[in-house]
């Protein structure tokens, strides 16, 4: 009887110091603990679209040819870079533009020998590759100006030509394959401006 109540209590006693184990690592350790703190906001990056500017003015873009490119144009000339002007956009011109301003040496078409021409242009066109130095002598094929007053070279840099100092419009590997079929700019990479004026009137009569 005795050896019973003795392994009772014993037992009791077991119990009893079991639990106050358990009581004192639950007092020292909570499971939810690491997760009740909120963790710290993470960066958020902006969309991507919004890092580039918004494409303002379209550029068009004119068929391959010389007919195409003489009737998609308003303005062809020849003349010098004499000075580039960078205006960025304000509250009253909410384009970014770049003023171009040449000294007309000849002209075909919306334009007057001798005078002093300013073409306005998207930066953006700028910024993909139609840009201008001050000196440089060219002849231009632009398209005519549009709502905002701004202009471009037709086709890209198909509408943009070199001149050299005797005054002759030299024509550039993707110009000869532009223009291969043309009769009188065909396979030449020199042409006289008469000579490139009689390839325009022609042009210019072809429907």
């Amino acid at each position: 009887m005795v050896g019973r109540h003795g392994s009772s209590l014993l037992a009791v006693w077991f119990l009893i110091l079991a639990l106050a184990l358990l009581h004192g690592q639950s007092g020292r350790i909570n499971p939810g603990a690491e997760f009740a703190a909120p963790l710290p906001p993470r960066a958020v990056e902006p969309p991507v679209l919004e890092r580039f500017p918004r494409p303002w003015p379209l550029i068009p873009r004119a068929p391959v040819g010389f007919s195409p490119l003489v009737h998609s144009a308003g303005t062809i000339f020849s003349g010098t870079v004499t000075a580039i002007a960078h205006h960025p956009a304000t509250s009253a011109h909410t384009v970014e533009t770049v003023a171009i301003t040449f000294h007309v040496e000849n002209a075909i078409r919306g334009a007057v020998p001798g005078e002093s021409l300013t073409i306005w242009q998207w930066i953006g066109v700028w910024s993909t590759g139609q840009r201008y130095r001050v000196g440089e002598h060219v002849l231009l094929f632009l398209y005519p100006p549009s709502k905002l007053g701004l202009t471009s070279c037709v086709s890209g840099n198909t509408g943009h030509f070199a001149v050299d100092e005797r005054g002759r419009v030299l024509l550039a590997a993707h110009h000869l394959s532009a223009f291969r079929a043309d009769p009188v700019l065909g396979g030449k990479s020199r042409v006289s401006f008469r000579d490139f004026t009689l390839a325009v009137r022609q042009a210019s009569e072809e429907e």
